[in-house]
């Protein structure tokens, strides 16, 4: 397989190709976002950098963390939300007739995406797992996850836990996974089952949809110490007062 094409910034490899060129099959690989945010709360915990340092694919999340490969490295990336992620693999799973698992949210919603994805992709064979709601998952709850999973034998698992637990028991469990990809999604469960309003496209291309997610959801202004922690270090290293990469 060859290797993705890649832009190393503060350690970690964003992901700079096209969602096409990750493949489905094989042995269960990860996908997870970068974003500012994420890469605030990355700083307070080891065990979410290592997640994303070892995650086979790192996609950029929105445009902001691309800020640090353009003025670090002169280099633009790829931004993939993650709705733009989950909607590219449900179509290429629609394509096949594949099937899917969805692992994470409550009952409810669950129920909502299968009926959303029997209208949207309705050749996609739609399975899903509501986990218990705890701040960490113990040895047994993780079996049961894994079993249920496994016993789906899925082609993708989308994992909708938020971040980062999502990440962390991805990064722990990848290898017993019997599935080809297992992508971090987040609030994207919320989104496809209708728990949340869309944002327009046209926010988007403005690079404005963060501030109508903030208005929609004011509790994501908790969000911005991290956010402002990832500024930080972009400006001390283009100062090169901070070490930007490896």
């Amino acid at each position: 397989m060859t290797s993705p094409q890649t832009v190393d910034v503060f350690r970690l490899r964003v992901f700079n190709d096209d969602l096409s060129t990750i493949p489905v099959d094989g042995p269960c690989r990860s996908v997870a976002t970068i974003s500012p945010n994420s890469y605030g709360m990355a700083t307070k915990d080891a065990a979410f950098r290592r997640a994303l340092e070892q995650a086979d694919y790192l996609v950029l999340d929105g445009v902001y963390f691309g800020l640090a490969g353009l003025l670090l490295k002169g280099r633009t990336i790829k931004a993939n939300q993650g709705p733009d992620v989950f909607h590219h693999f449900m179509r290429r799973l629609n394509a096949c007739g594949g099937r899917a698992f969805f692992l994470g949210a409550s009952e409810a919603t669950l129920d909502a995406i299968h009926r959303a994805a029997a209208v949207q992709y309705p050749n996609v064979q739609v399975g899903s797992f509501s986990p218990p709601y705890k701040p960490v998952f113990d040895e047994a709850d993780s079996q049961i996850m894994i079993d249920a999973v496994n016993g789906f034998s899925p082609d993708i698992v989308f994992v909708g836990m938020t971040a980062p637990k999502q990440e962390k028991w991805v990064h722990l469990h990848r290898d017993r996974l019997q599935a080809g990809l297992a992508i971090s999604v987040g609030a994207v469960f919320d989104w496809f089952a209708g728990n949340e309003r869309p944002i327009a496209p046209l926010w988007w291309k403005l690079k404005l949809g963060w501030l109508i997610r903030t208005i929609h959801r004011p509790e994501i202004l908790k969000r911005y110490p991290n956010i402002g922690i990832f500024f930080g270090h972009l400006f001390l290293a283009t100062l090169r007062i901070r070490k930007h990469s490896a």
